[in-house]
């Protein structure tokens, strides 16, 4: 197989895709009390739509942004009163791609931290690198600063390993966002085994 011939990802320029231009305020699925999407017992949102196209996309259909429902103050309080049981650890948002349903995950995460402040963590996975978020559209940055971790980085591949915690390829990372903030540097998360 030639280079030429190997699938990648799409590249956006900075502010190039914006949720205000893409995102239907849609739902690709909503699963409570699960424990693959981050860790602890977490309740996981997966919005719809995703222009990264990676090729060997777990969650394909999610990537169409009329795909599911639409996203619901009724379904908000469900999420809201799952995650107020003391055994969930947190809130996880997935897709589809999060930085792209700005409205939904904004609204949501804003009421998470109102709620329970920091007693209950939010995680992300984004086709986005943490250098591609730093140069995006503020709300998308908005939505950076409300997470405690974010899996940054398109699924790729060639680099795939399915022996990774919480990731598909080897090229993402998990990142413990409030230091990496406070420092100006990427910061891992710090229970990161592979």
């Amino acid at each position: 197989m030639t280079t030429e011939s190997v699938k990648l990802p799409r590249n956006p320029e900075p502010k190039e895709w914006l949720a205000s231009e893409l995102s239907d305020q849609r739902i690709a699925s909503y699963k409570p009390f699960n424990f693959v999407d981050g860790e602890g017992v977490r309740c996981s949102l997966y919005v719809s739509g995703c222009k990264f196209n990676c090729p060997g996309c777990y969650n394909k259909v999610a990537q169409n942004f009329h795909f599911g429902q639409p996203y619901t103050q009724e379904l908000e309080d469900q999420i809201i009163a799952d995650l107020g049981q003391s055994y969930v650890q947190g809130l996880t948002l997935l897709g589809g791609e999060p930085f792209l349903n700005t409205q939904v995950c904004l609204k949501l995460c804003r009421r998470v931290r109102e709620e329970f402040g920091d007693t209950k963590d939010i995680w992300s996975w984004t086709g986005y690198t943490w250098d591609e978020l730093k140069q995006e559209s503020e709300d998308k940055r908005e939505l950076l600063q409300l997470l405690d971790i974010l899996v940054d980085g398109r699924f790729l591949q060639a680099k795939m390993d399915l022996t990774l915690q919480f990731r598909g390829s080897s090229n993402q990372r998990i990142i413990n966002v409030p230091a990496s903030l406070a420092t100006g540097d990427v910061v891992l998360w710090d229970k990161l085994i592979k």
